[in-house]
């Protein structure tokens, strides 16, 4: 895609609504015709459906390590959340399941972070009675934002850290909702520099190596800071660095995070006396 800045981008949504002109960089970039972008981005939003549709709560990773916690949270609780927003940390959980469990996600940006975007995305779709055609929309909107923060930063945990794999999947979830709820796109440009300021410098400690623990539960976390941040971003709020400065930042803070700190399994969590039994235990049941 052209768009290097966010600046760039808000330019262009001058002339053509954020997401169509997301859309016709993609259709410049690639060759490819409008309806077979469209069509392609349907297919992603099929796949993230398809995460919740086929969860099945005996499905155990071959660590052992995730299963069967996303039905859990199905239902009413002990009365911390509302039931919108158990769904979020339901269908969070059943996506990082599903990644955990090898079977089909939507690397958004990486499969690491596949559980923020239908977290969000699909409960709200259901609450209010969202088109699919807006939920398309949307991800393409996702997909802009995401573009340049992979340009200016990085979507790579072990290049930049957790910041760089959930933080950014949270703010192109923060820019999508922004647009299904009628937000203009500067308050998108927000949203996204809110839900980058909130996970700056957030480490990628995978126990084991594995994309488990406490990937799939971070994915929460991503999704409920999504949600906030566009919450704010519709209500006025406004981050007062720049999103662009703010991706900027996350380059500079994941190139001074240590290597123990980006996804070696060296550091946070994965060092701790039960990260390292963990990750012996995994040891002994390779072959």
């Amino acid at each position: 895609m052209a768009f290097h800045s966010v600046e760039g981008l808000l330019e262009a949504s001058r002339e053509l609504p954020l997401w169509q002109a997301v859309q016709a960089e993609d259709c410049r970039d690639s060759g490819e015709s409008p309806e077979n972008s469209w069509n392609k981005m349907a297919q992603l939003w099929a796949a993230m459906l398809a995460t919740q549709a086929d969860y099945d709560p005996d499905r155990r990773s071959q660590s052992g390590l995730t299963g069967g916690d996303g039905a859990r949270l199905e239902g009413l609780g002990p009365g911390l959340c509302d039931p919108f927003l158990r769904r979020v940390v339901s269908t969070a959980l059943k996506a990082g399941e599903c990644n955990a469990c090898m079977r089909r996600v939507v690397a958004a940006p990486t499969a690491g972070a596949s559980g923020v975007l239908p977290a969000v995305l699909i409960p709200l779709q259901m609450r209010d009675h969202i088109s699919q055609d807006s939920m398309v929309e949307a991800l393409y909107v996702a997909a802009g934002f995401g573009q340049i923060i992979a340009q200016r930063a990085s979507i790579s945990g072990a290049e930049g850290g957790c910041q760089a794999e959930v933080g950014s999947a949270s703010a192109m979830a923060a820019a999508a909702l922004t647009h299904l709820k009628g937000g203009s796109p500067q308050q998108m440009a927000h949203a996204c520099a809110l839900a980058l300021s909130n996970t700056l410098g957030l480490v990628c400690d995978p126990v084991g190596g594995l994309v488990e623990v406490p990937c799939v539960t971070r994915n929460v976390m991503g999704a409920a800071n999504a949600l906030t941040c566009a919450e704010m971003a519709l209500s006025g709020v406004e981050s007062r660095i720049p999103c662009d400065e703010v991706m900027d930042a996350m380059a500079a803070v994941g190139r001074a995070l240590p290597s123990s700190l980006r996804e070696t399994g060296q550091g946070g969590l994965a060092a701790t006396p039960t990260g390292h039994r963990l990750t012996e235990r995994q040891g002994e049941d390779r072959p």
